[in-house]
């Protein structure tokens, strides 16, 4: 008799910390971040040829606004976004990712683990499973490549 099988795709546990990791390095760069290109250019530029009227924008100003302003929006929902899933996780957790991700001041993992009152090895314990479900939340997981023969 057969037996059935699913190929259900396996999840790469390490991978999907060190994504959320990188997510949470990224939060904290996109409040310090304010891009210089995004900045309009202060020197004048002329040109022999005569403007043209359309509705479509020439000023470097209005395109450094317009760029900014979709940068912004971009950088507020990336935001929301790990908020909202770093709200799901548990309060330890929750206290753990933001205490060592989250505040403008960087903390080590002793400081955090010693102000918290656990000890190391719990410590670890819970920072990788806060790490692990908060990769579940932001639907960043990563799976293993499967091999088939």
């Amino acid at each position: 008799m057969n037996q059935l099988t699913l190929n259900l795709p396996q999840i790469d546990e390490e991978a999907t910390k060190a994504k959320a990791e990188q997510l949470l390095d990224e939060y904290r760069l996109y409040l310090l971040q304010v891009p210089d290109d995004f900045l309009p250019k202060v020197t004048p530029a002329y040109s022999i040829v005569p403007p043209s009227i359309t509705n479509e924008f020439h000023s470097s100003t209005e395109d450094a606004a317009l760029k900014r302003l979709d940068w912004e929006i971009q950088r507020d929902k990336f935001l929301k976004r790990i908020q909202r899933a770093v709200n799901r996780l548990t309060q330890r957790e929750r206290q753990i990712i933001v205490m060592l991700y989250m505040q403008p001041e960087e903390m080590y993992d002793y400081e955090v683990y010693a102000e918290m009152g656990m000890s190391q090895r719990s410590y670890y314990r819970v920072k990788a499973k806060a790490l692990y479900r908060l990769a579940f939340a932001l639907r960043e997981e990563v799976y293993k490549k499967s091999v088939t023969s």
